[in-house]
């Protein structure tokens, strides 16, 4: 018998504009890095235990798609959800969809 899938969750993250991340990328247009963007998505995931213990210690990515950029001082919407395949997540920025992905946790 499997356990029962984990209710969807959101988390809200702001995006310091002064984030080192920032620096030359790029100059005069500042965006986001991607590998930071996930990264963001990995640290929600670990910050909640019901969550980790579905990705696992090392979640392998199977997927990521980044559809609009992030620049200082946004804030972020990351969703996270519980599927049959594994994890998918997807950020926005209002109503604007940034990236989104799915993981699974490696055998």
């Amino acid at each position: 018998m499997s356990a029962a899938p984990l209710a969807a969750v959101e988390i809200e993250q702001p995006i310091d504009a002064d984030l080192p991340a920032f620096d030359g990328h790029f100059p005069g247009a500042p965006v986001l890095p991607g590998a930071f963007l996930v990264s963001l998505v990995l640290r929600a995931i670990a910050k909640r235990p019901a969550w980790a213990g579905l990705a696992g210690p090392t979640p392998c990515i199977r997927q990521v798609k980044f559809l609009a950029p992030v620049a200082p001082g946004q804030t972020l919407h990351i969703r996270l959800d519980d599927t049959p395949a594994g994890l998918s997540f997807s950020v926005r920025c209002g109503s604007t969809a940034v990236a989104r992905g799915h993981l699974v946790k490696q055998p």
